[in-house]
């Protein structure tokens, strides 16, 4: 009988190439990886474009033998990063203006303090800050002899100090008359309303005359009508008859335009 070959099977030679494949994706992710570091780092929109063409060819590429590698597009299954747009220069220009504005009054209010002190220490004289400006309040009896709106000789010392800060500026002023509760009635003011408007303007004249535009200048007077303490002490009442230099900051107010059919709208 003959005897039976006995066959063997041939064994496949070993691939000592196949880390290459690994290797080779991890290169790739790690390349994909500085590229979004880079692009986040500092985003426009162009970088964001490079960005995107690279993450397509680097997470679009699969290892298909040793040294090939066969690109597929993926950008249909991207998912977009967000664009971060540099500053406005006209926003960025407002901001820088805004905060020049702030200063300009920090600084205002300051000189208004120095000029000053001596009657703020007194309690005749407040000097305070806000986002509609800068109010220097003065009591009455530092500029006025009573039931008068004639200002005293002493008063123009003060007057003068504050004129000199502000004649450089273009910030409007408004000029407050402000009595207390009792009742005035003569030739000359029939009623609080009169004395606290000549007060004002008083002191309107006396800016002008001491070189602040008159365009800048508002009169207004309020009588007994905005008083800060009760009238039914002498000490209050005092402090009611008072001016306010109202320096008003330059910042434009927001307007909003109400709609057509808000005339229609019936109340309630």
């Amino acid at each position: 009988m003959r005897r039976r070959r006995k066959f063997r099977h041939r064994e496949e030679p070993d691939h000592h190439d196949r880390w290459l494949v690994s290797y080779a994706d991890f290169i790739t992710l790690l390349f994909a990886f500085f590229v979004v570091m880079y692009a986040i780092s500092s985003v426009n929109e162009g970088k964001y474009k490079v960005l995107g063409h690279s993450l397509v060819n680097a997470f679009g590429s699969h290892s298909s033998s040793p040294g090939q590698f066969a690109t597929h597009d993926l950008s249909s299954t991207m998912i977009p990063l967000p664009i971060l747009r540099e500053p406005e220069p006209e926003a960025d220009e407002q901001a820088k203006k805004k905060d020049a504005q702030q200063k300009e009054m920090r600084r205002m209010a300051t000189d208004i303090m120095q000029a000053l002190a001596p009657l703020v220490q007194n309690g005749k004289v407040s000097v305070t800050q806000s986002a509609q400006g800068i109010t220097v309040e003065i009591n009455a009896s530092v500029l006025f002899s009573p039931a008068q709106a004639q200002l005293a000789e002493s008063s123009s010392l003060t007057l003068r100090a504050i004129a000199e800060v502000v004649k450089g500026h273009t910030h409007e002023i408004r000029v407050e008359g402000h009595t207390d509760d009792l009742p005035i009635n003569t030739l000359s003011y029939p009623s609080n309303w009169e004395l606290s408007t000549a007060r004002a303007s008083s002191v309107i004249r006396l800016f002008i005359d001491n070189g602040v535009d008159t365009s800048r200048l508002t009169a207004l007077g309020y009588g007994e009508n905005r008083p800060v303490a009760l009238n039914n002490t002498p000490e209050g009442r005092a402090r009611n008859r008072r001016v306010t230099i109202m320096i008003m900051s330059l910042e434009p107010e927001q307007m909003i335009e109400l709609p057509i059919d808000f005339i229609s709208a019936e109340p309630g």
